[in-house]
């Protein structure tokens, strides 16, 4: 009788912890259900483009945005950056806005920078993130390829945003540097008399996400 008392209590026991157990796979299977369904996606409208460049040997910034950025090729993906990686972008030069009180800062480097390189209407590349969430962008200018490396800072959830550095050597833009700086001689000469425009431009997008 003391043995069948035994069994019973063990029985017992081992029907709580299995019902425990239970419970607890359930619940970790409601939160792996619930992260799998989160996803997020680029909002195509809202990303904005801006950049400085630099003239004077003071390296004196001159800081402009484009308008006009159309995105293509967007997936939805389990996380932002996932989200953005393959997605292609095309920025219209023509879009340009540099905020010059004079209106002739704008037509100056469409003409004189854009102007003399090949191809520019647009300048177009794509969005990469490696498996360890390094970011970069291809960037095609001047027909040529080539790869900027990005920092990425996280605002918020759904809004992230994106540094590097373009050398414009890189795209065989030298000449164009060159043209620029004539054009603007003047305004780009410093204290020390030397006019010099910098083939260093600092890039920065930030870039909006929906999650669902």
């Amino acid at each position: 009788m003391k043995n069948l008392k035994l069994i019973a209590l063990g029985m017992i026991l081992i029907t709580a912890i299995g019902c425990k157990d239970s419970k607890k796979s359930s619940e970790n299977e409601a939160t792996e259900l619930q992260a799998t369904e989160a996803t997020y996606s680029v909002v195509n409208d809202s990303t904005k483009v801006s950049f400085t460049a630099y003239k004077t040997t003071d390296k004196a910034a001159v800081g402009g945005v484009f308008k006009e950025i159309t995105l293509t090729n967007t997936n939805p993906g389990k996380t932002a950056l996932e989200a953005l990686n393959g997605t292609k972008f095309s920025i219209s030069v023509s879009s340009l806005f540099t905020n010059d009180a004079t209106g002739t800062r704008d037509p100056k480097i469409l003409k004189f920078f854009f102007g003399v390189m090949s191809n520019t209407e647009l300048i177009s590349g794509e969005f990469k993130v490696s498996p360890e969430n390094s970011c970069s962008i291809d960037v095609i200018l001047n027909g040529k390829t080539a790869n900027i490396p990005l920092k990425h800072s996280v605002n918020s959830d759904t809004s992230f945003s994106f540094d590097g550095v373009m050398n414009l050597e890189n795209w065989d833009a030298l000449a164009a540097v060159a043209s620029i700086n004539k054009a603007c001689e003047a305004l780009h000469t410093g204290k020390d008399g030397v006019s010099k425009t910098w083939s260093e431009v600092a890039v920065h997008a930030d870039v909006l996400f929906n999650k669902n």
